[in-house]
C-alpha cells in the first residue's frame, strides 16, 4: 500500500485509538511488559498513547508515530499521565537515531504495519544501549490451523481498511533479526506475543 495512504487510514483512527478502551487482558499484558522500561526509552508507533498510564516514573520518552492525529491524541494522553515525553511525526522505516541512543525500546502493535519489519528490527538493534531491555507486545499468525486460515483469508481486507496485517510470524521475524530474546509469553492461539529481549551483541 502507498504509504501516504496508509497514514491517512490511521489518522481516521486517530479518535477510535483514543476512545478504545482495553480489556483485563491487555491491560495486564502492558503493565507486565512497561515495568520493565527504564531510562531513555524510545516507544514505536505510539499511536494516542495506550502505554502511557503505565510506564515507571521518572523515564524520558521519545513517541514517535507517522500519524500526525494519532500523536495530537498522544500529546493529551501525555499531558493526563504526566509523561515527559517528545515527540516525533515521522516513519519509523525512514528515520535514524545515532546508535546507542536509548535505554529501552518499546513496540506495542505496530509491527503489523511496516513494509519492512526485518529493517525496523535491525535499526532498534543499534538504537539500543548495549545491555538495555526491547520490550514487545505484537500480534500474528495464530499456530491454530483453523484460526490462521481464517487470518489469511481475511486479511486483504483488514490490511486494505486498517493498514494491519494478521498474517505475520512474529516470533521468526524477531529471531531472523538477531535479537537476544530474554523471555516471552503467548496468547489467544499464539496470535499475540510479549517478548522481552536485548539488542543483539
Amino acid at each position: 500500500m502507498d504509504k501516504q495512504k496508509l497514514i491517512r487510514i490511521f489518522d481516521k483512527q486517530a479518535t477510535l485509538y483514543e476512545n478504545k478502551k482495553d480489556g483485563p487482558a491487555q491491560k495486564r499484558w502492558r503493565q507486565q511488559l512497561l515495568s520493565h522500561a527504564k531510562g531513555q526509552v524510545l516507544e514505536l508507533a505510539v499511536g494516542a498513547g495506550a502505554n502511557f498510564p503505565f510506564y515507571p516514573p521518572k523515564v524520558k520518552i521519545t513517541a514517535t508515530d507517522f500519524s500526525e492525529a494519532m500523536l495530537d491524541k498522544a500529546k493529551k494522553a501525555a499531558r493526563l499521565h504526566r509523561i515527559d515525553g517528545h515527540f516525533i511525526c515521522s516513519d519509523i522505516e525512514n528515520m535514524n537515531f545515532p546508535d546507542h541512543s536509548f535505554d529501552t525500546i518499546v513496540s506495542t502493535l505496530s509491527f503489523c504495519s511496516y513494509d519492512n519489519p526485518l529493517l525496523v528490527l535491525n535499526k532498534i538493534n543499534r538504537w539500543c544501549k548495549p545491555g538495555g531491555t526491547l520490550l514487545f507486545m505484537e500480534h500474528g499468525i495464530s499456530s491454530n490451523v483453523a484460526v490462521s486460515a481464517v487470518q489469511k483469508t481475511l486479511n486483504p481486507l483488514l490490511y486494505r481498511f486498517y493498514g494491519c496485517h494478521h498474517t505475520r510470524n512474529i516470533m521468526k521475524l524477531v529471531r531472523e533479526s538477531g535479537i537476544a530474546i530474554d523471555k516471552t509469553e503467548s496468547y489467544w492461539f499464539n496470535m499475540v506475543h510479549l517478548i522481552w529481549a536485548k539488542p543483539k551483541l
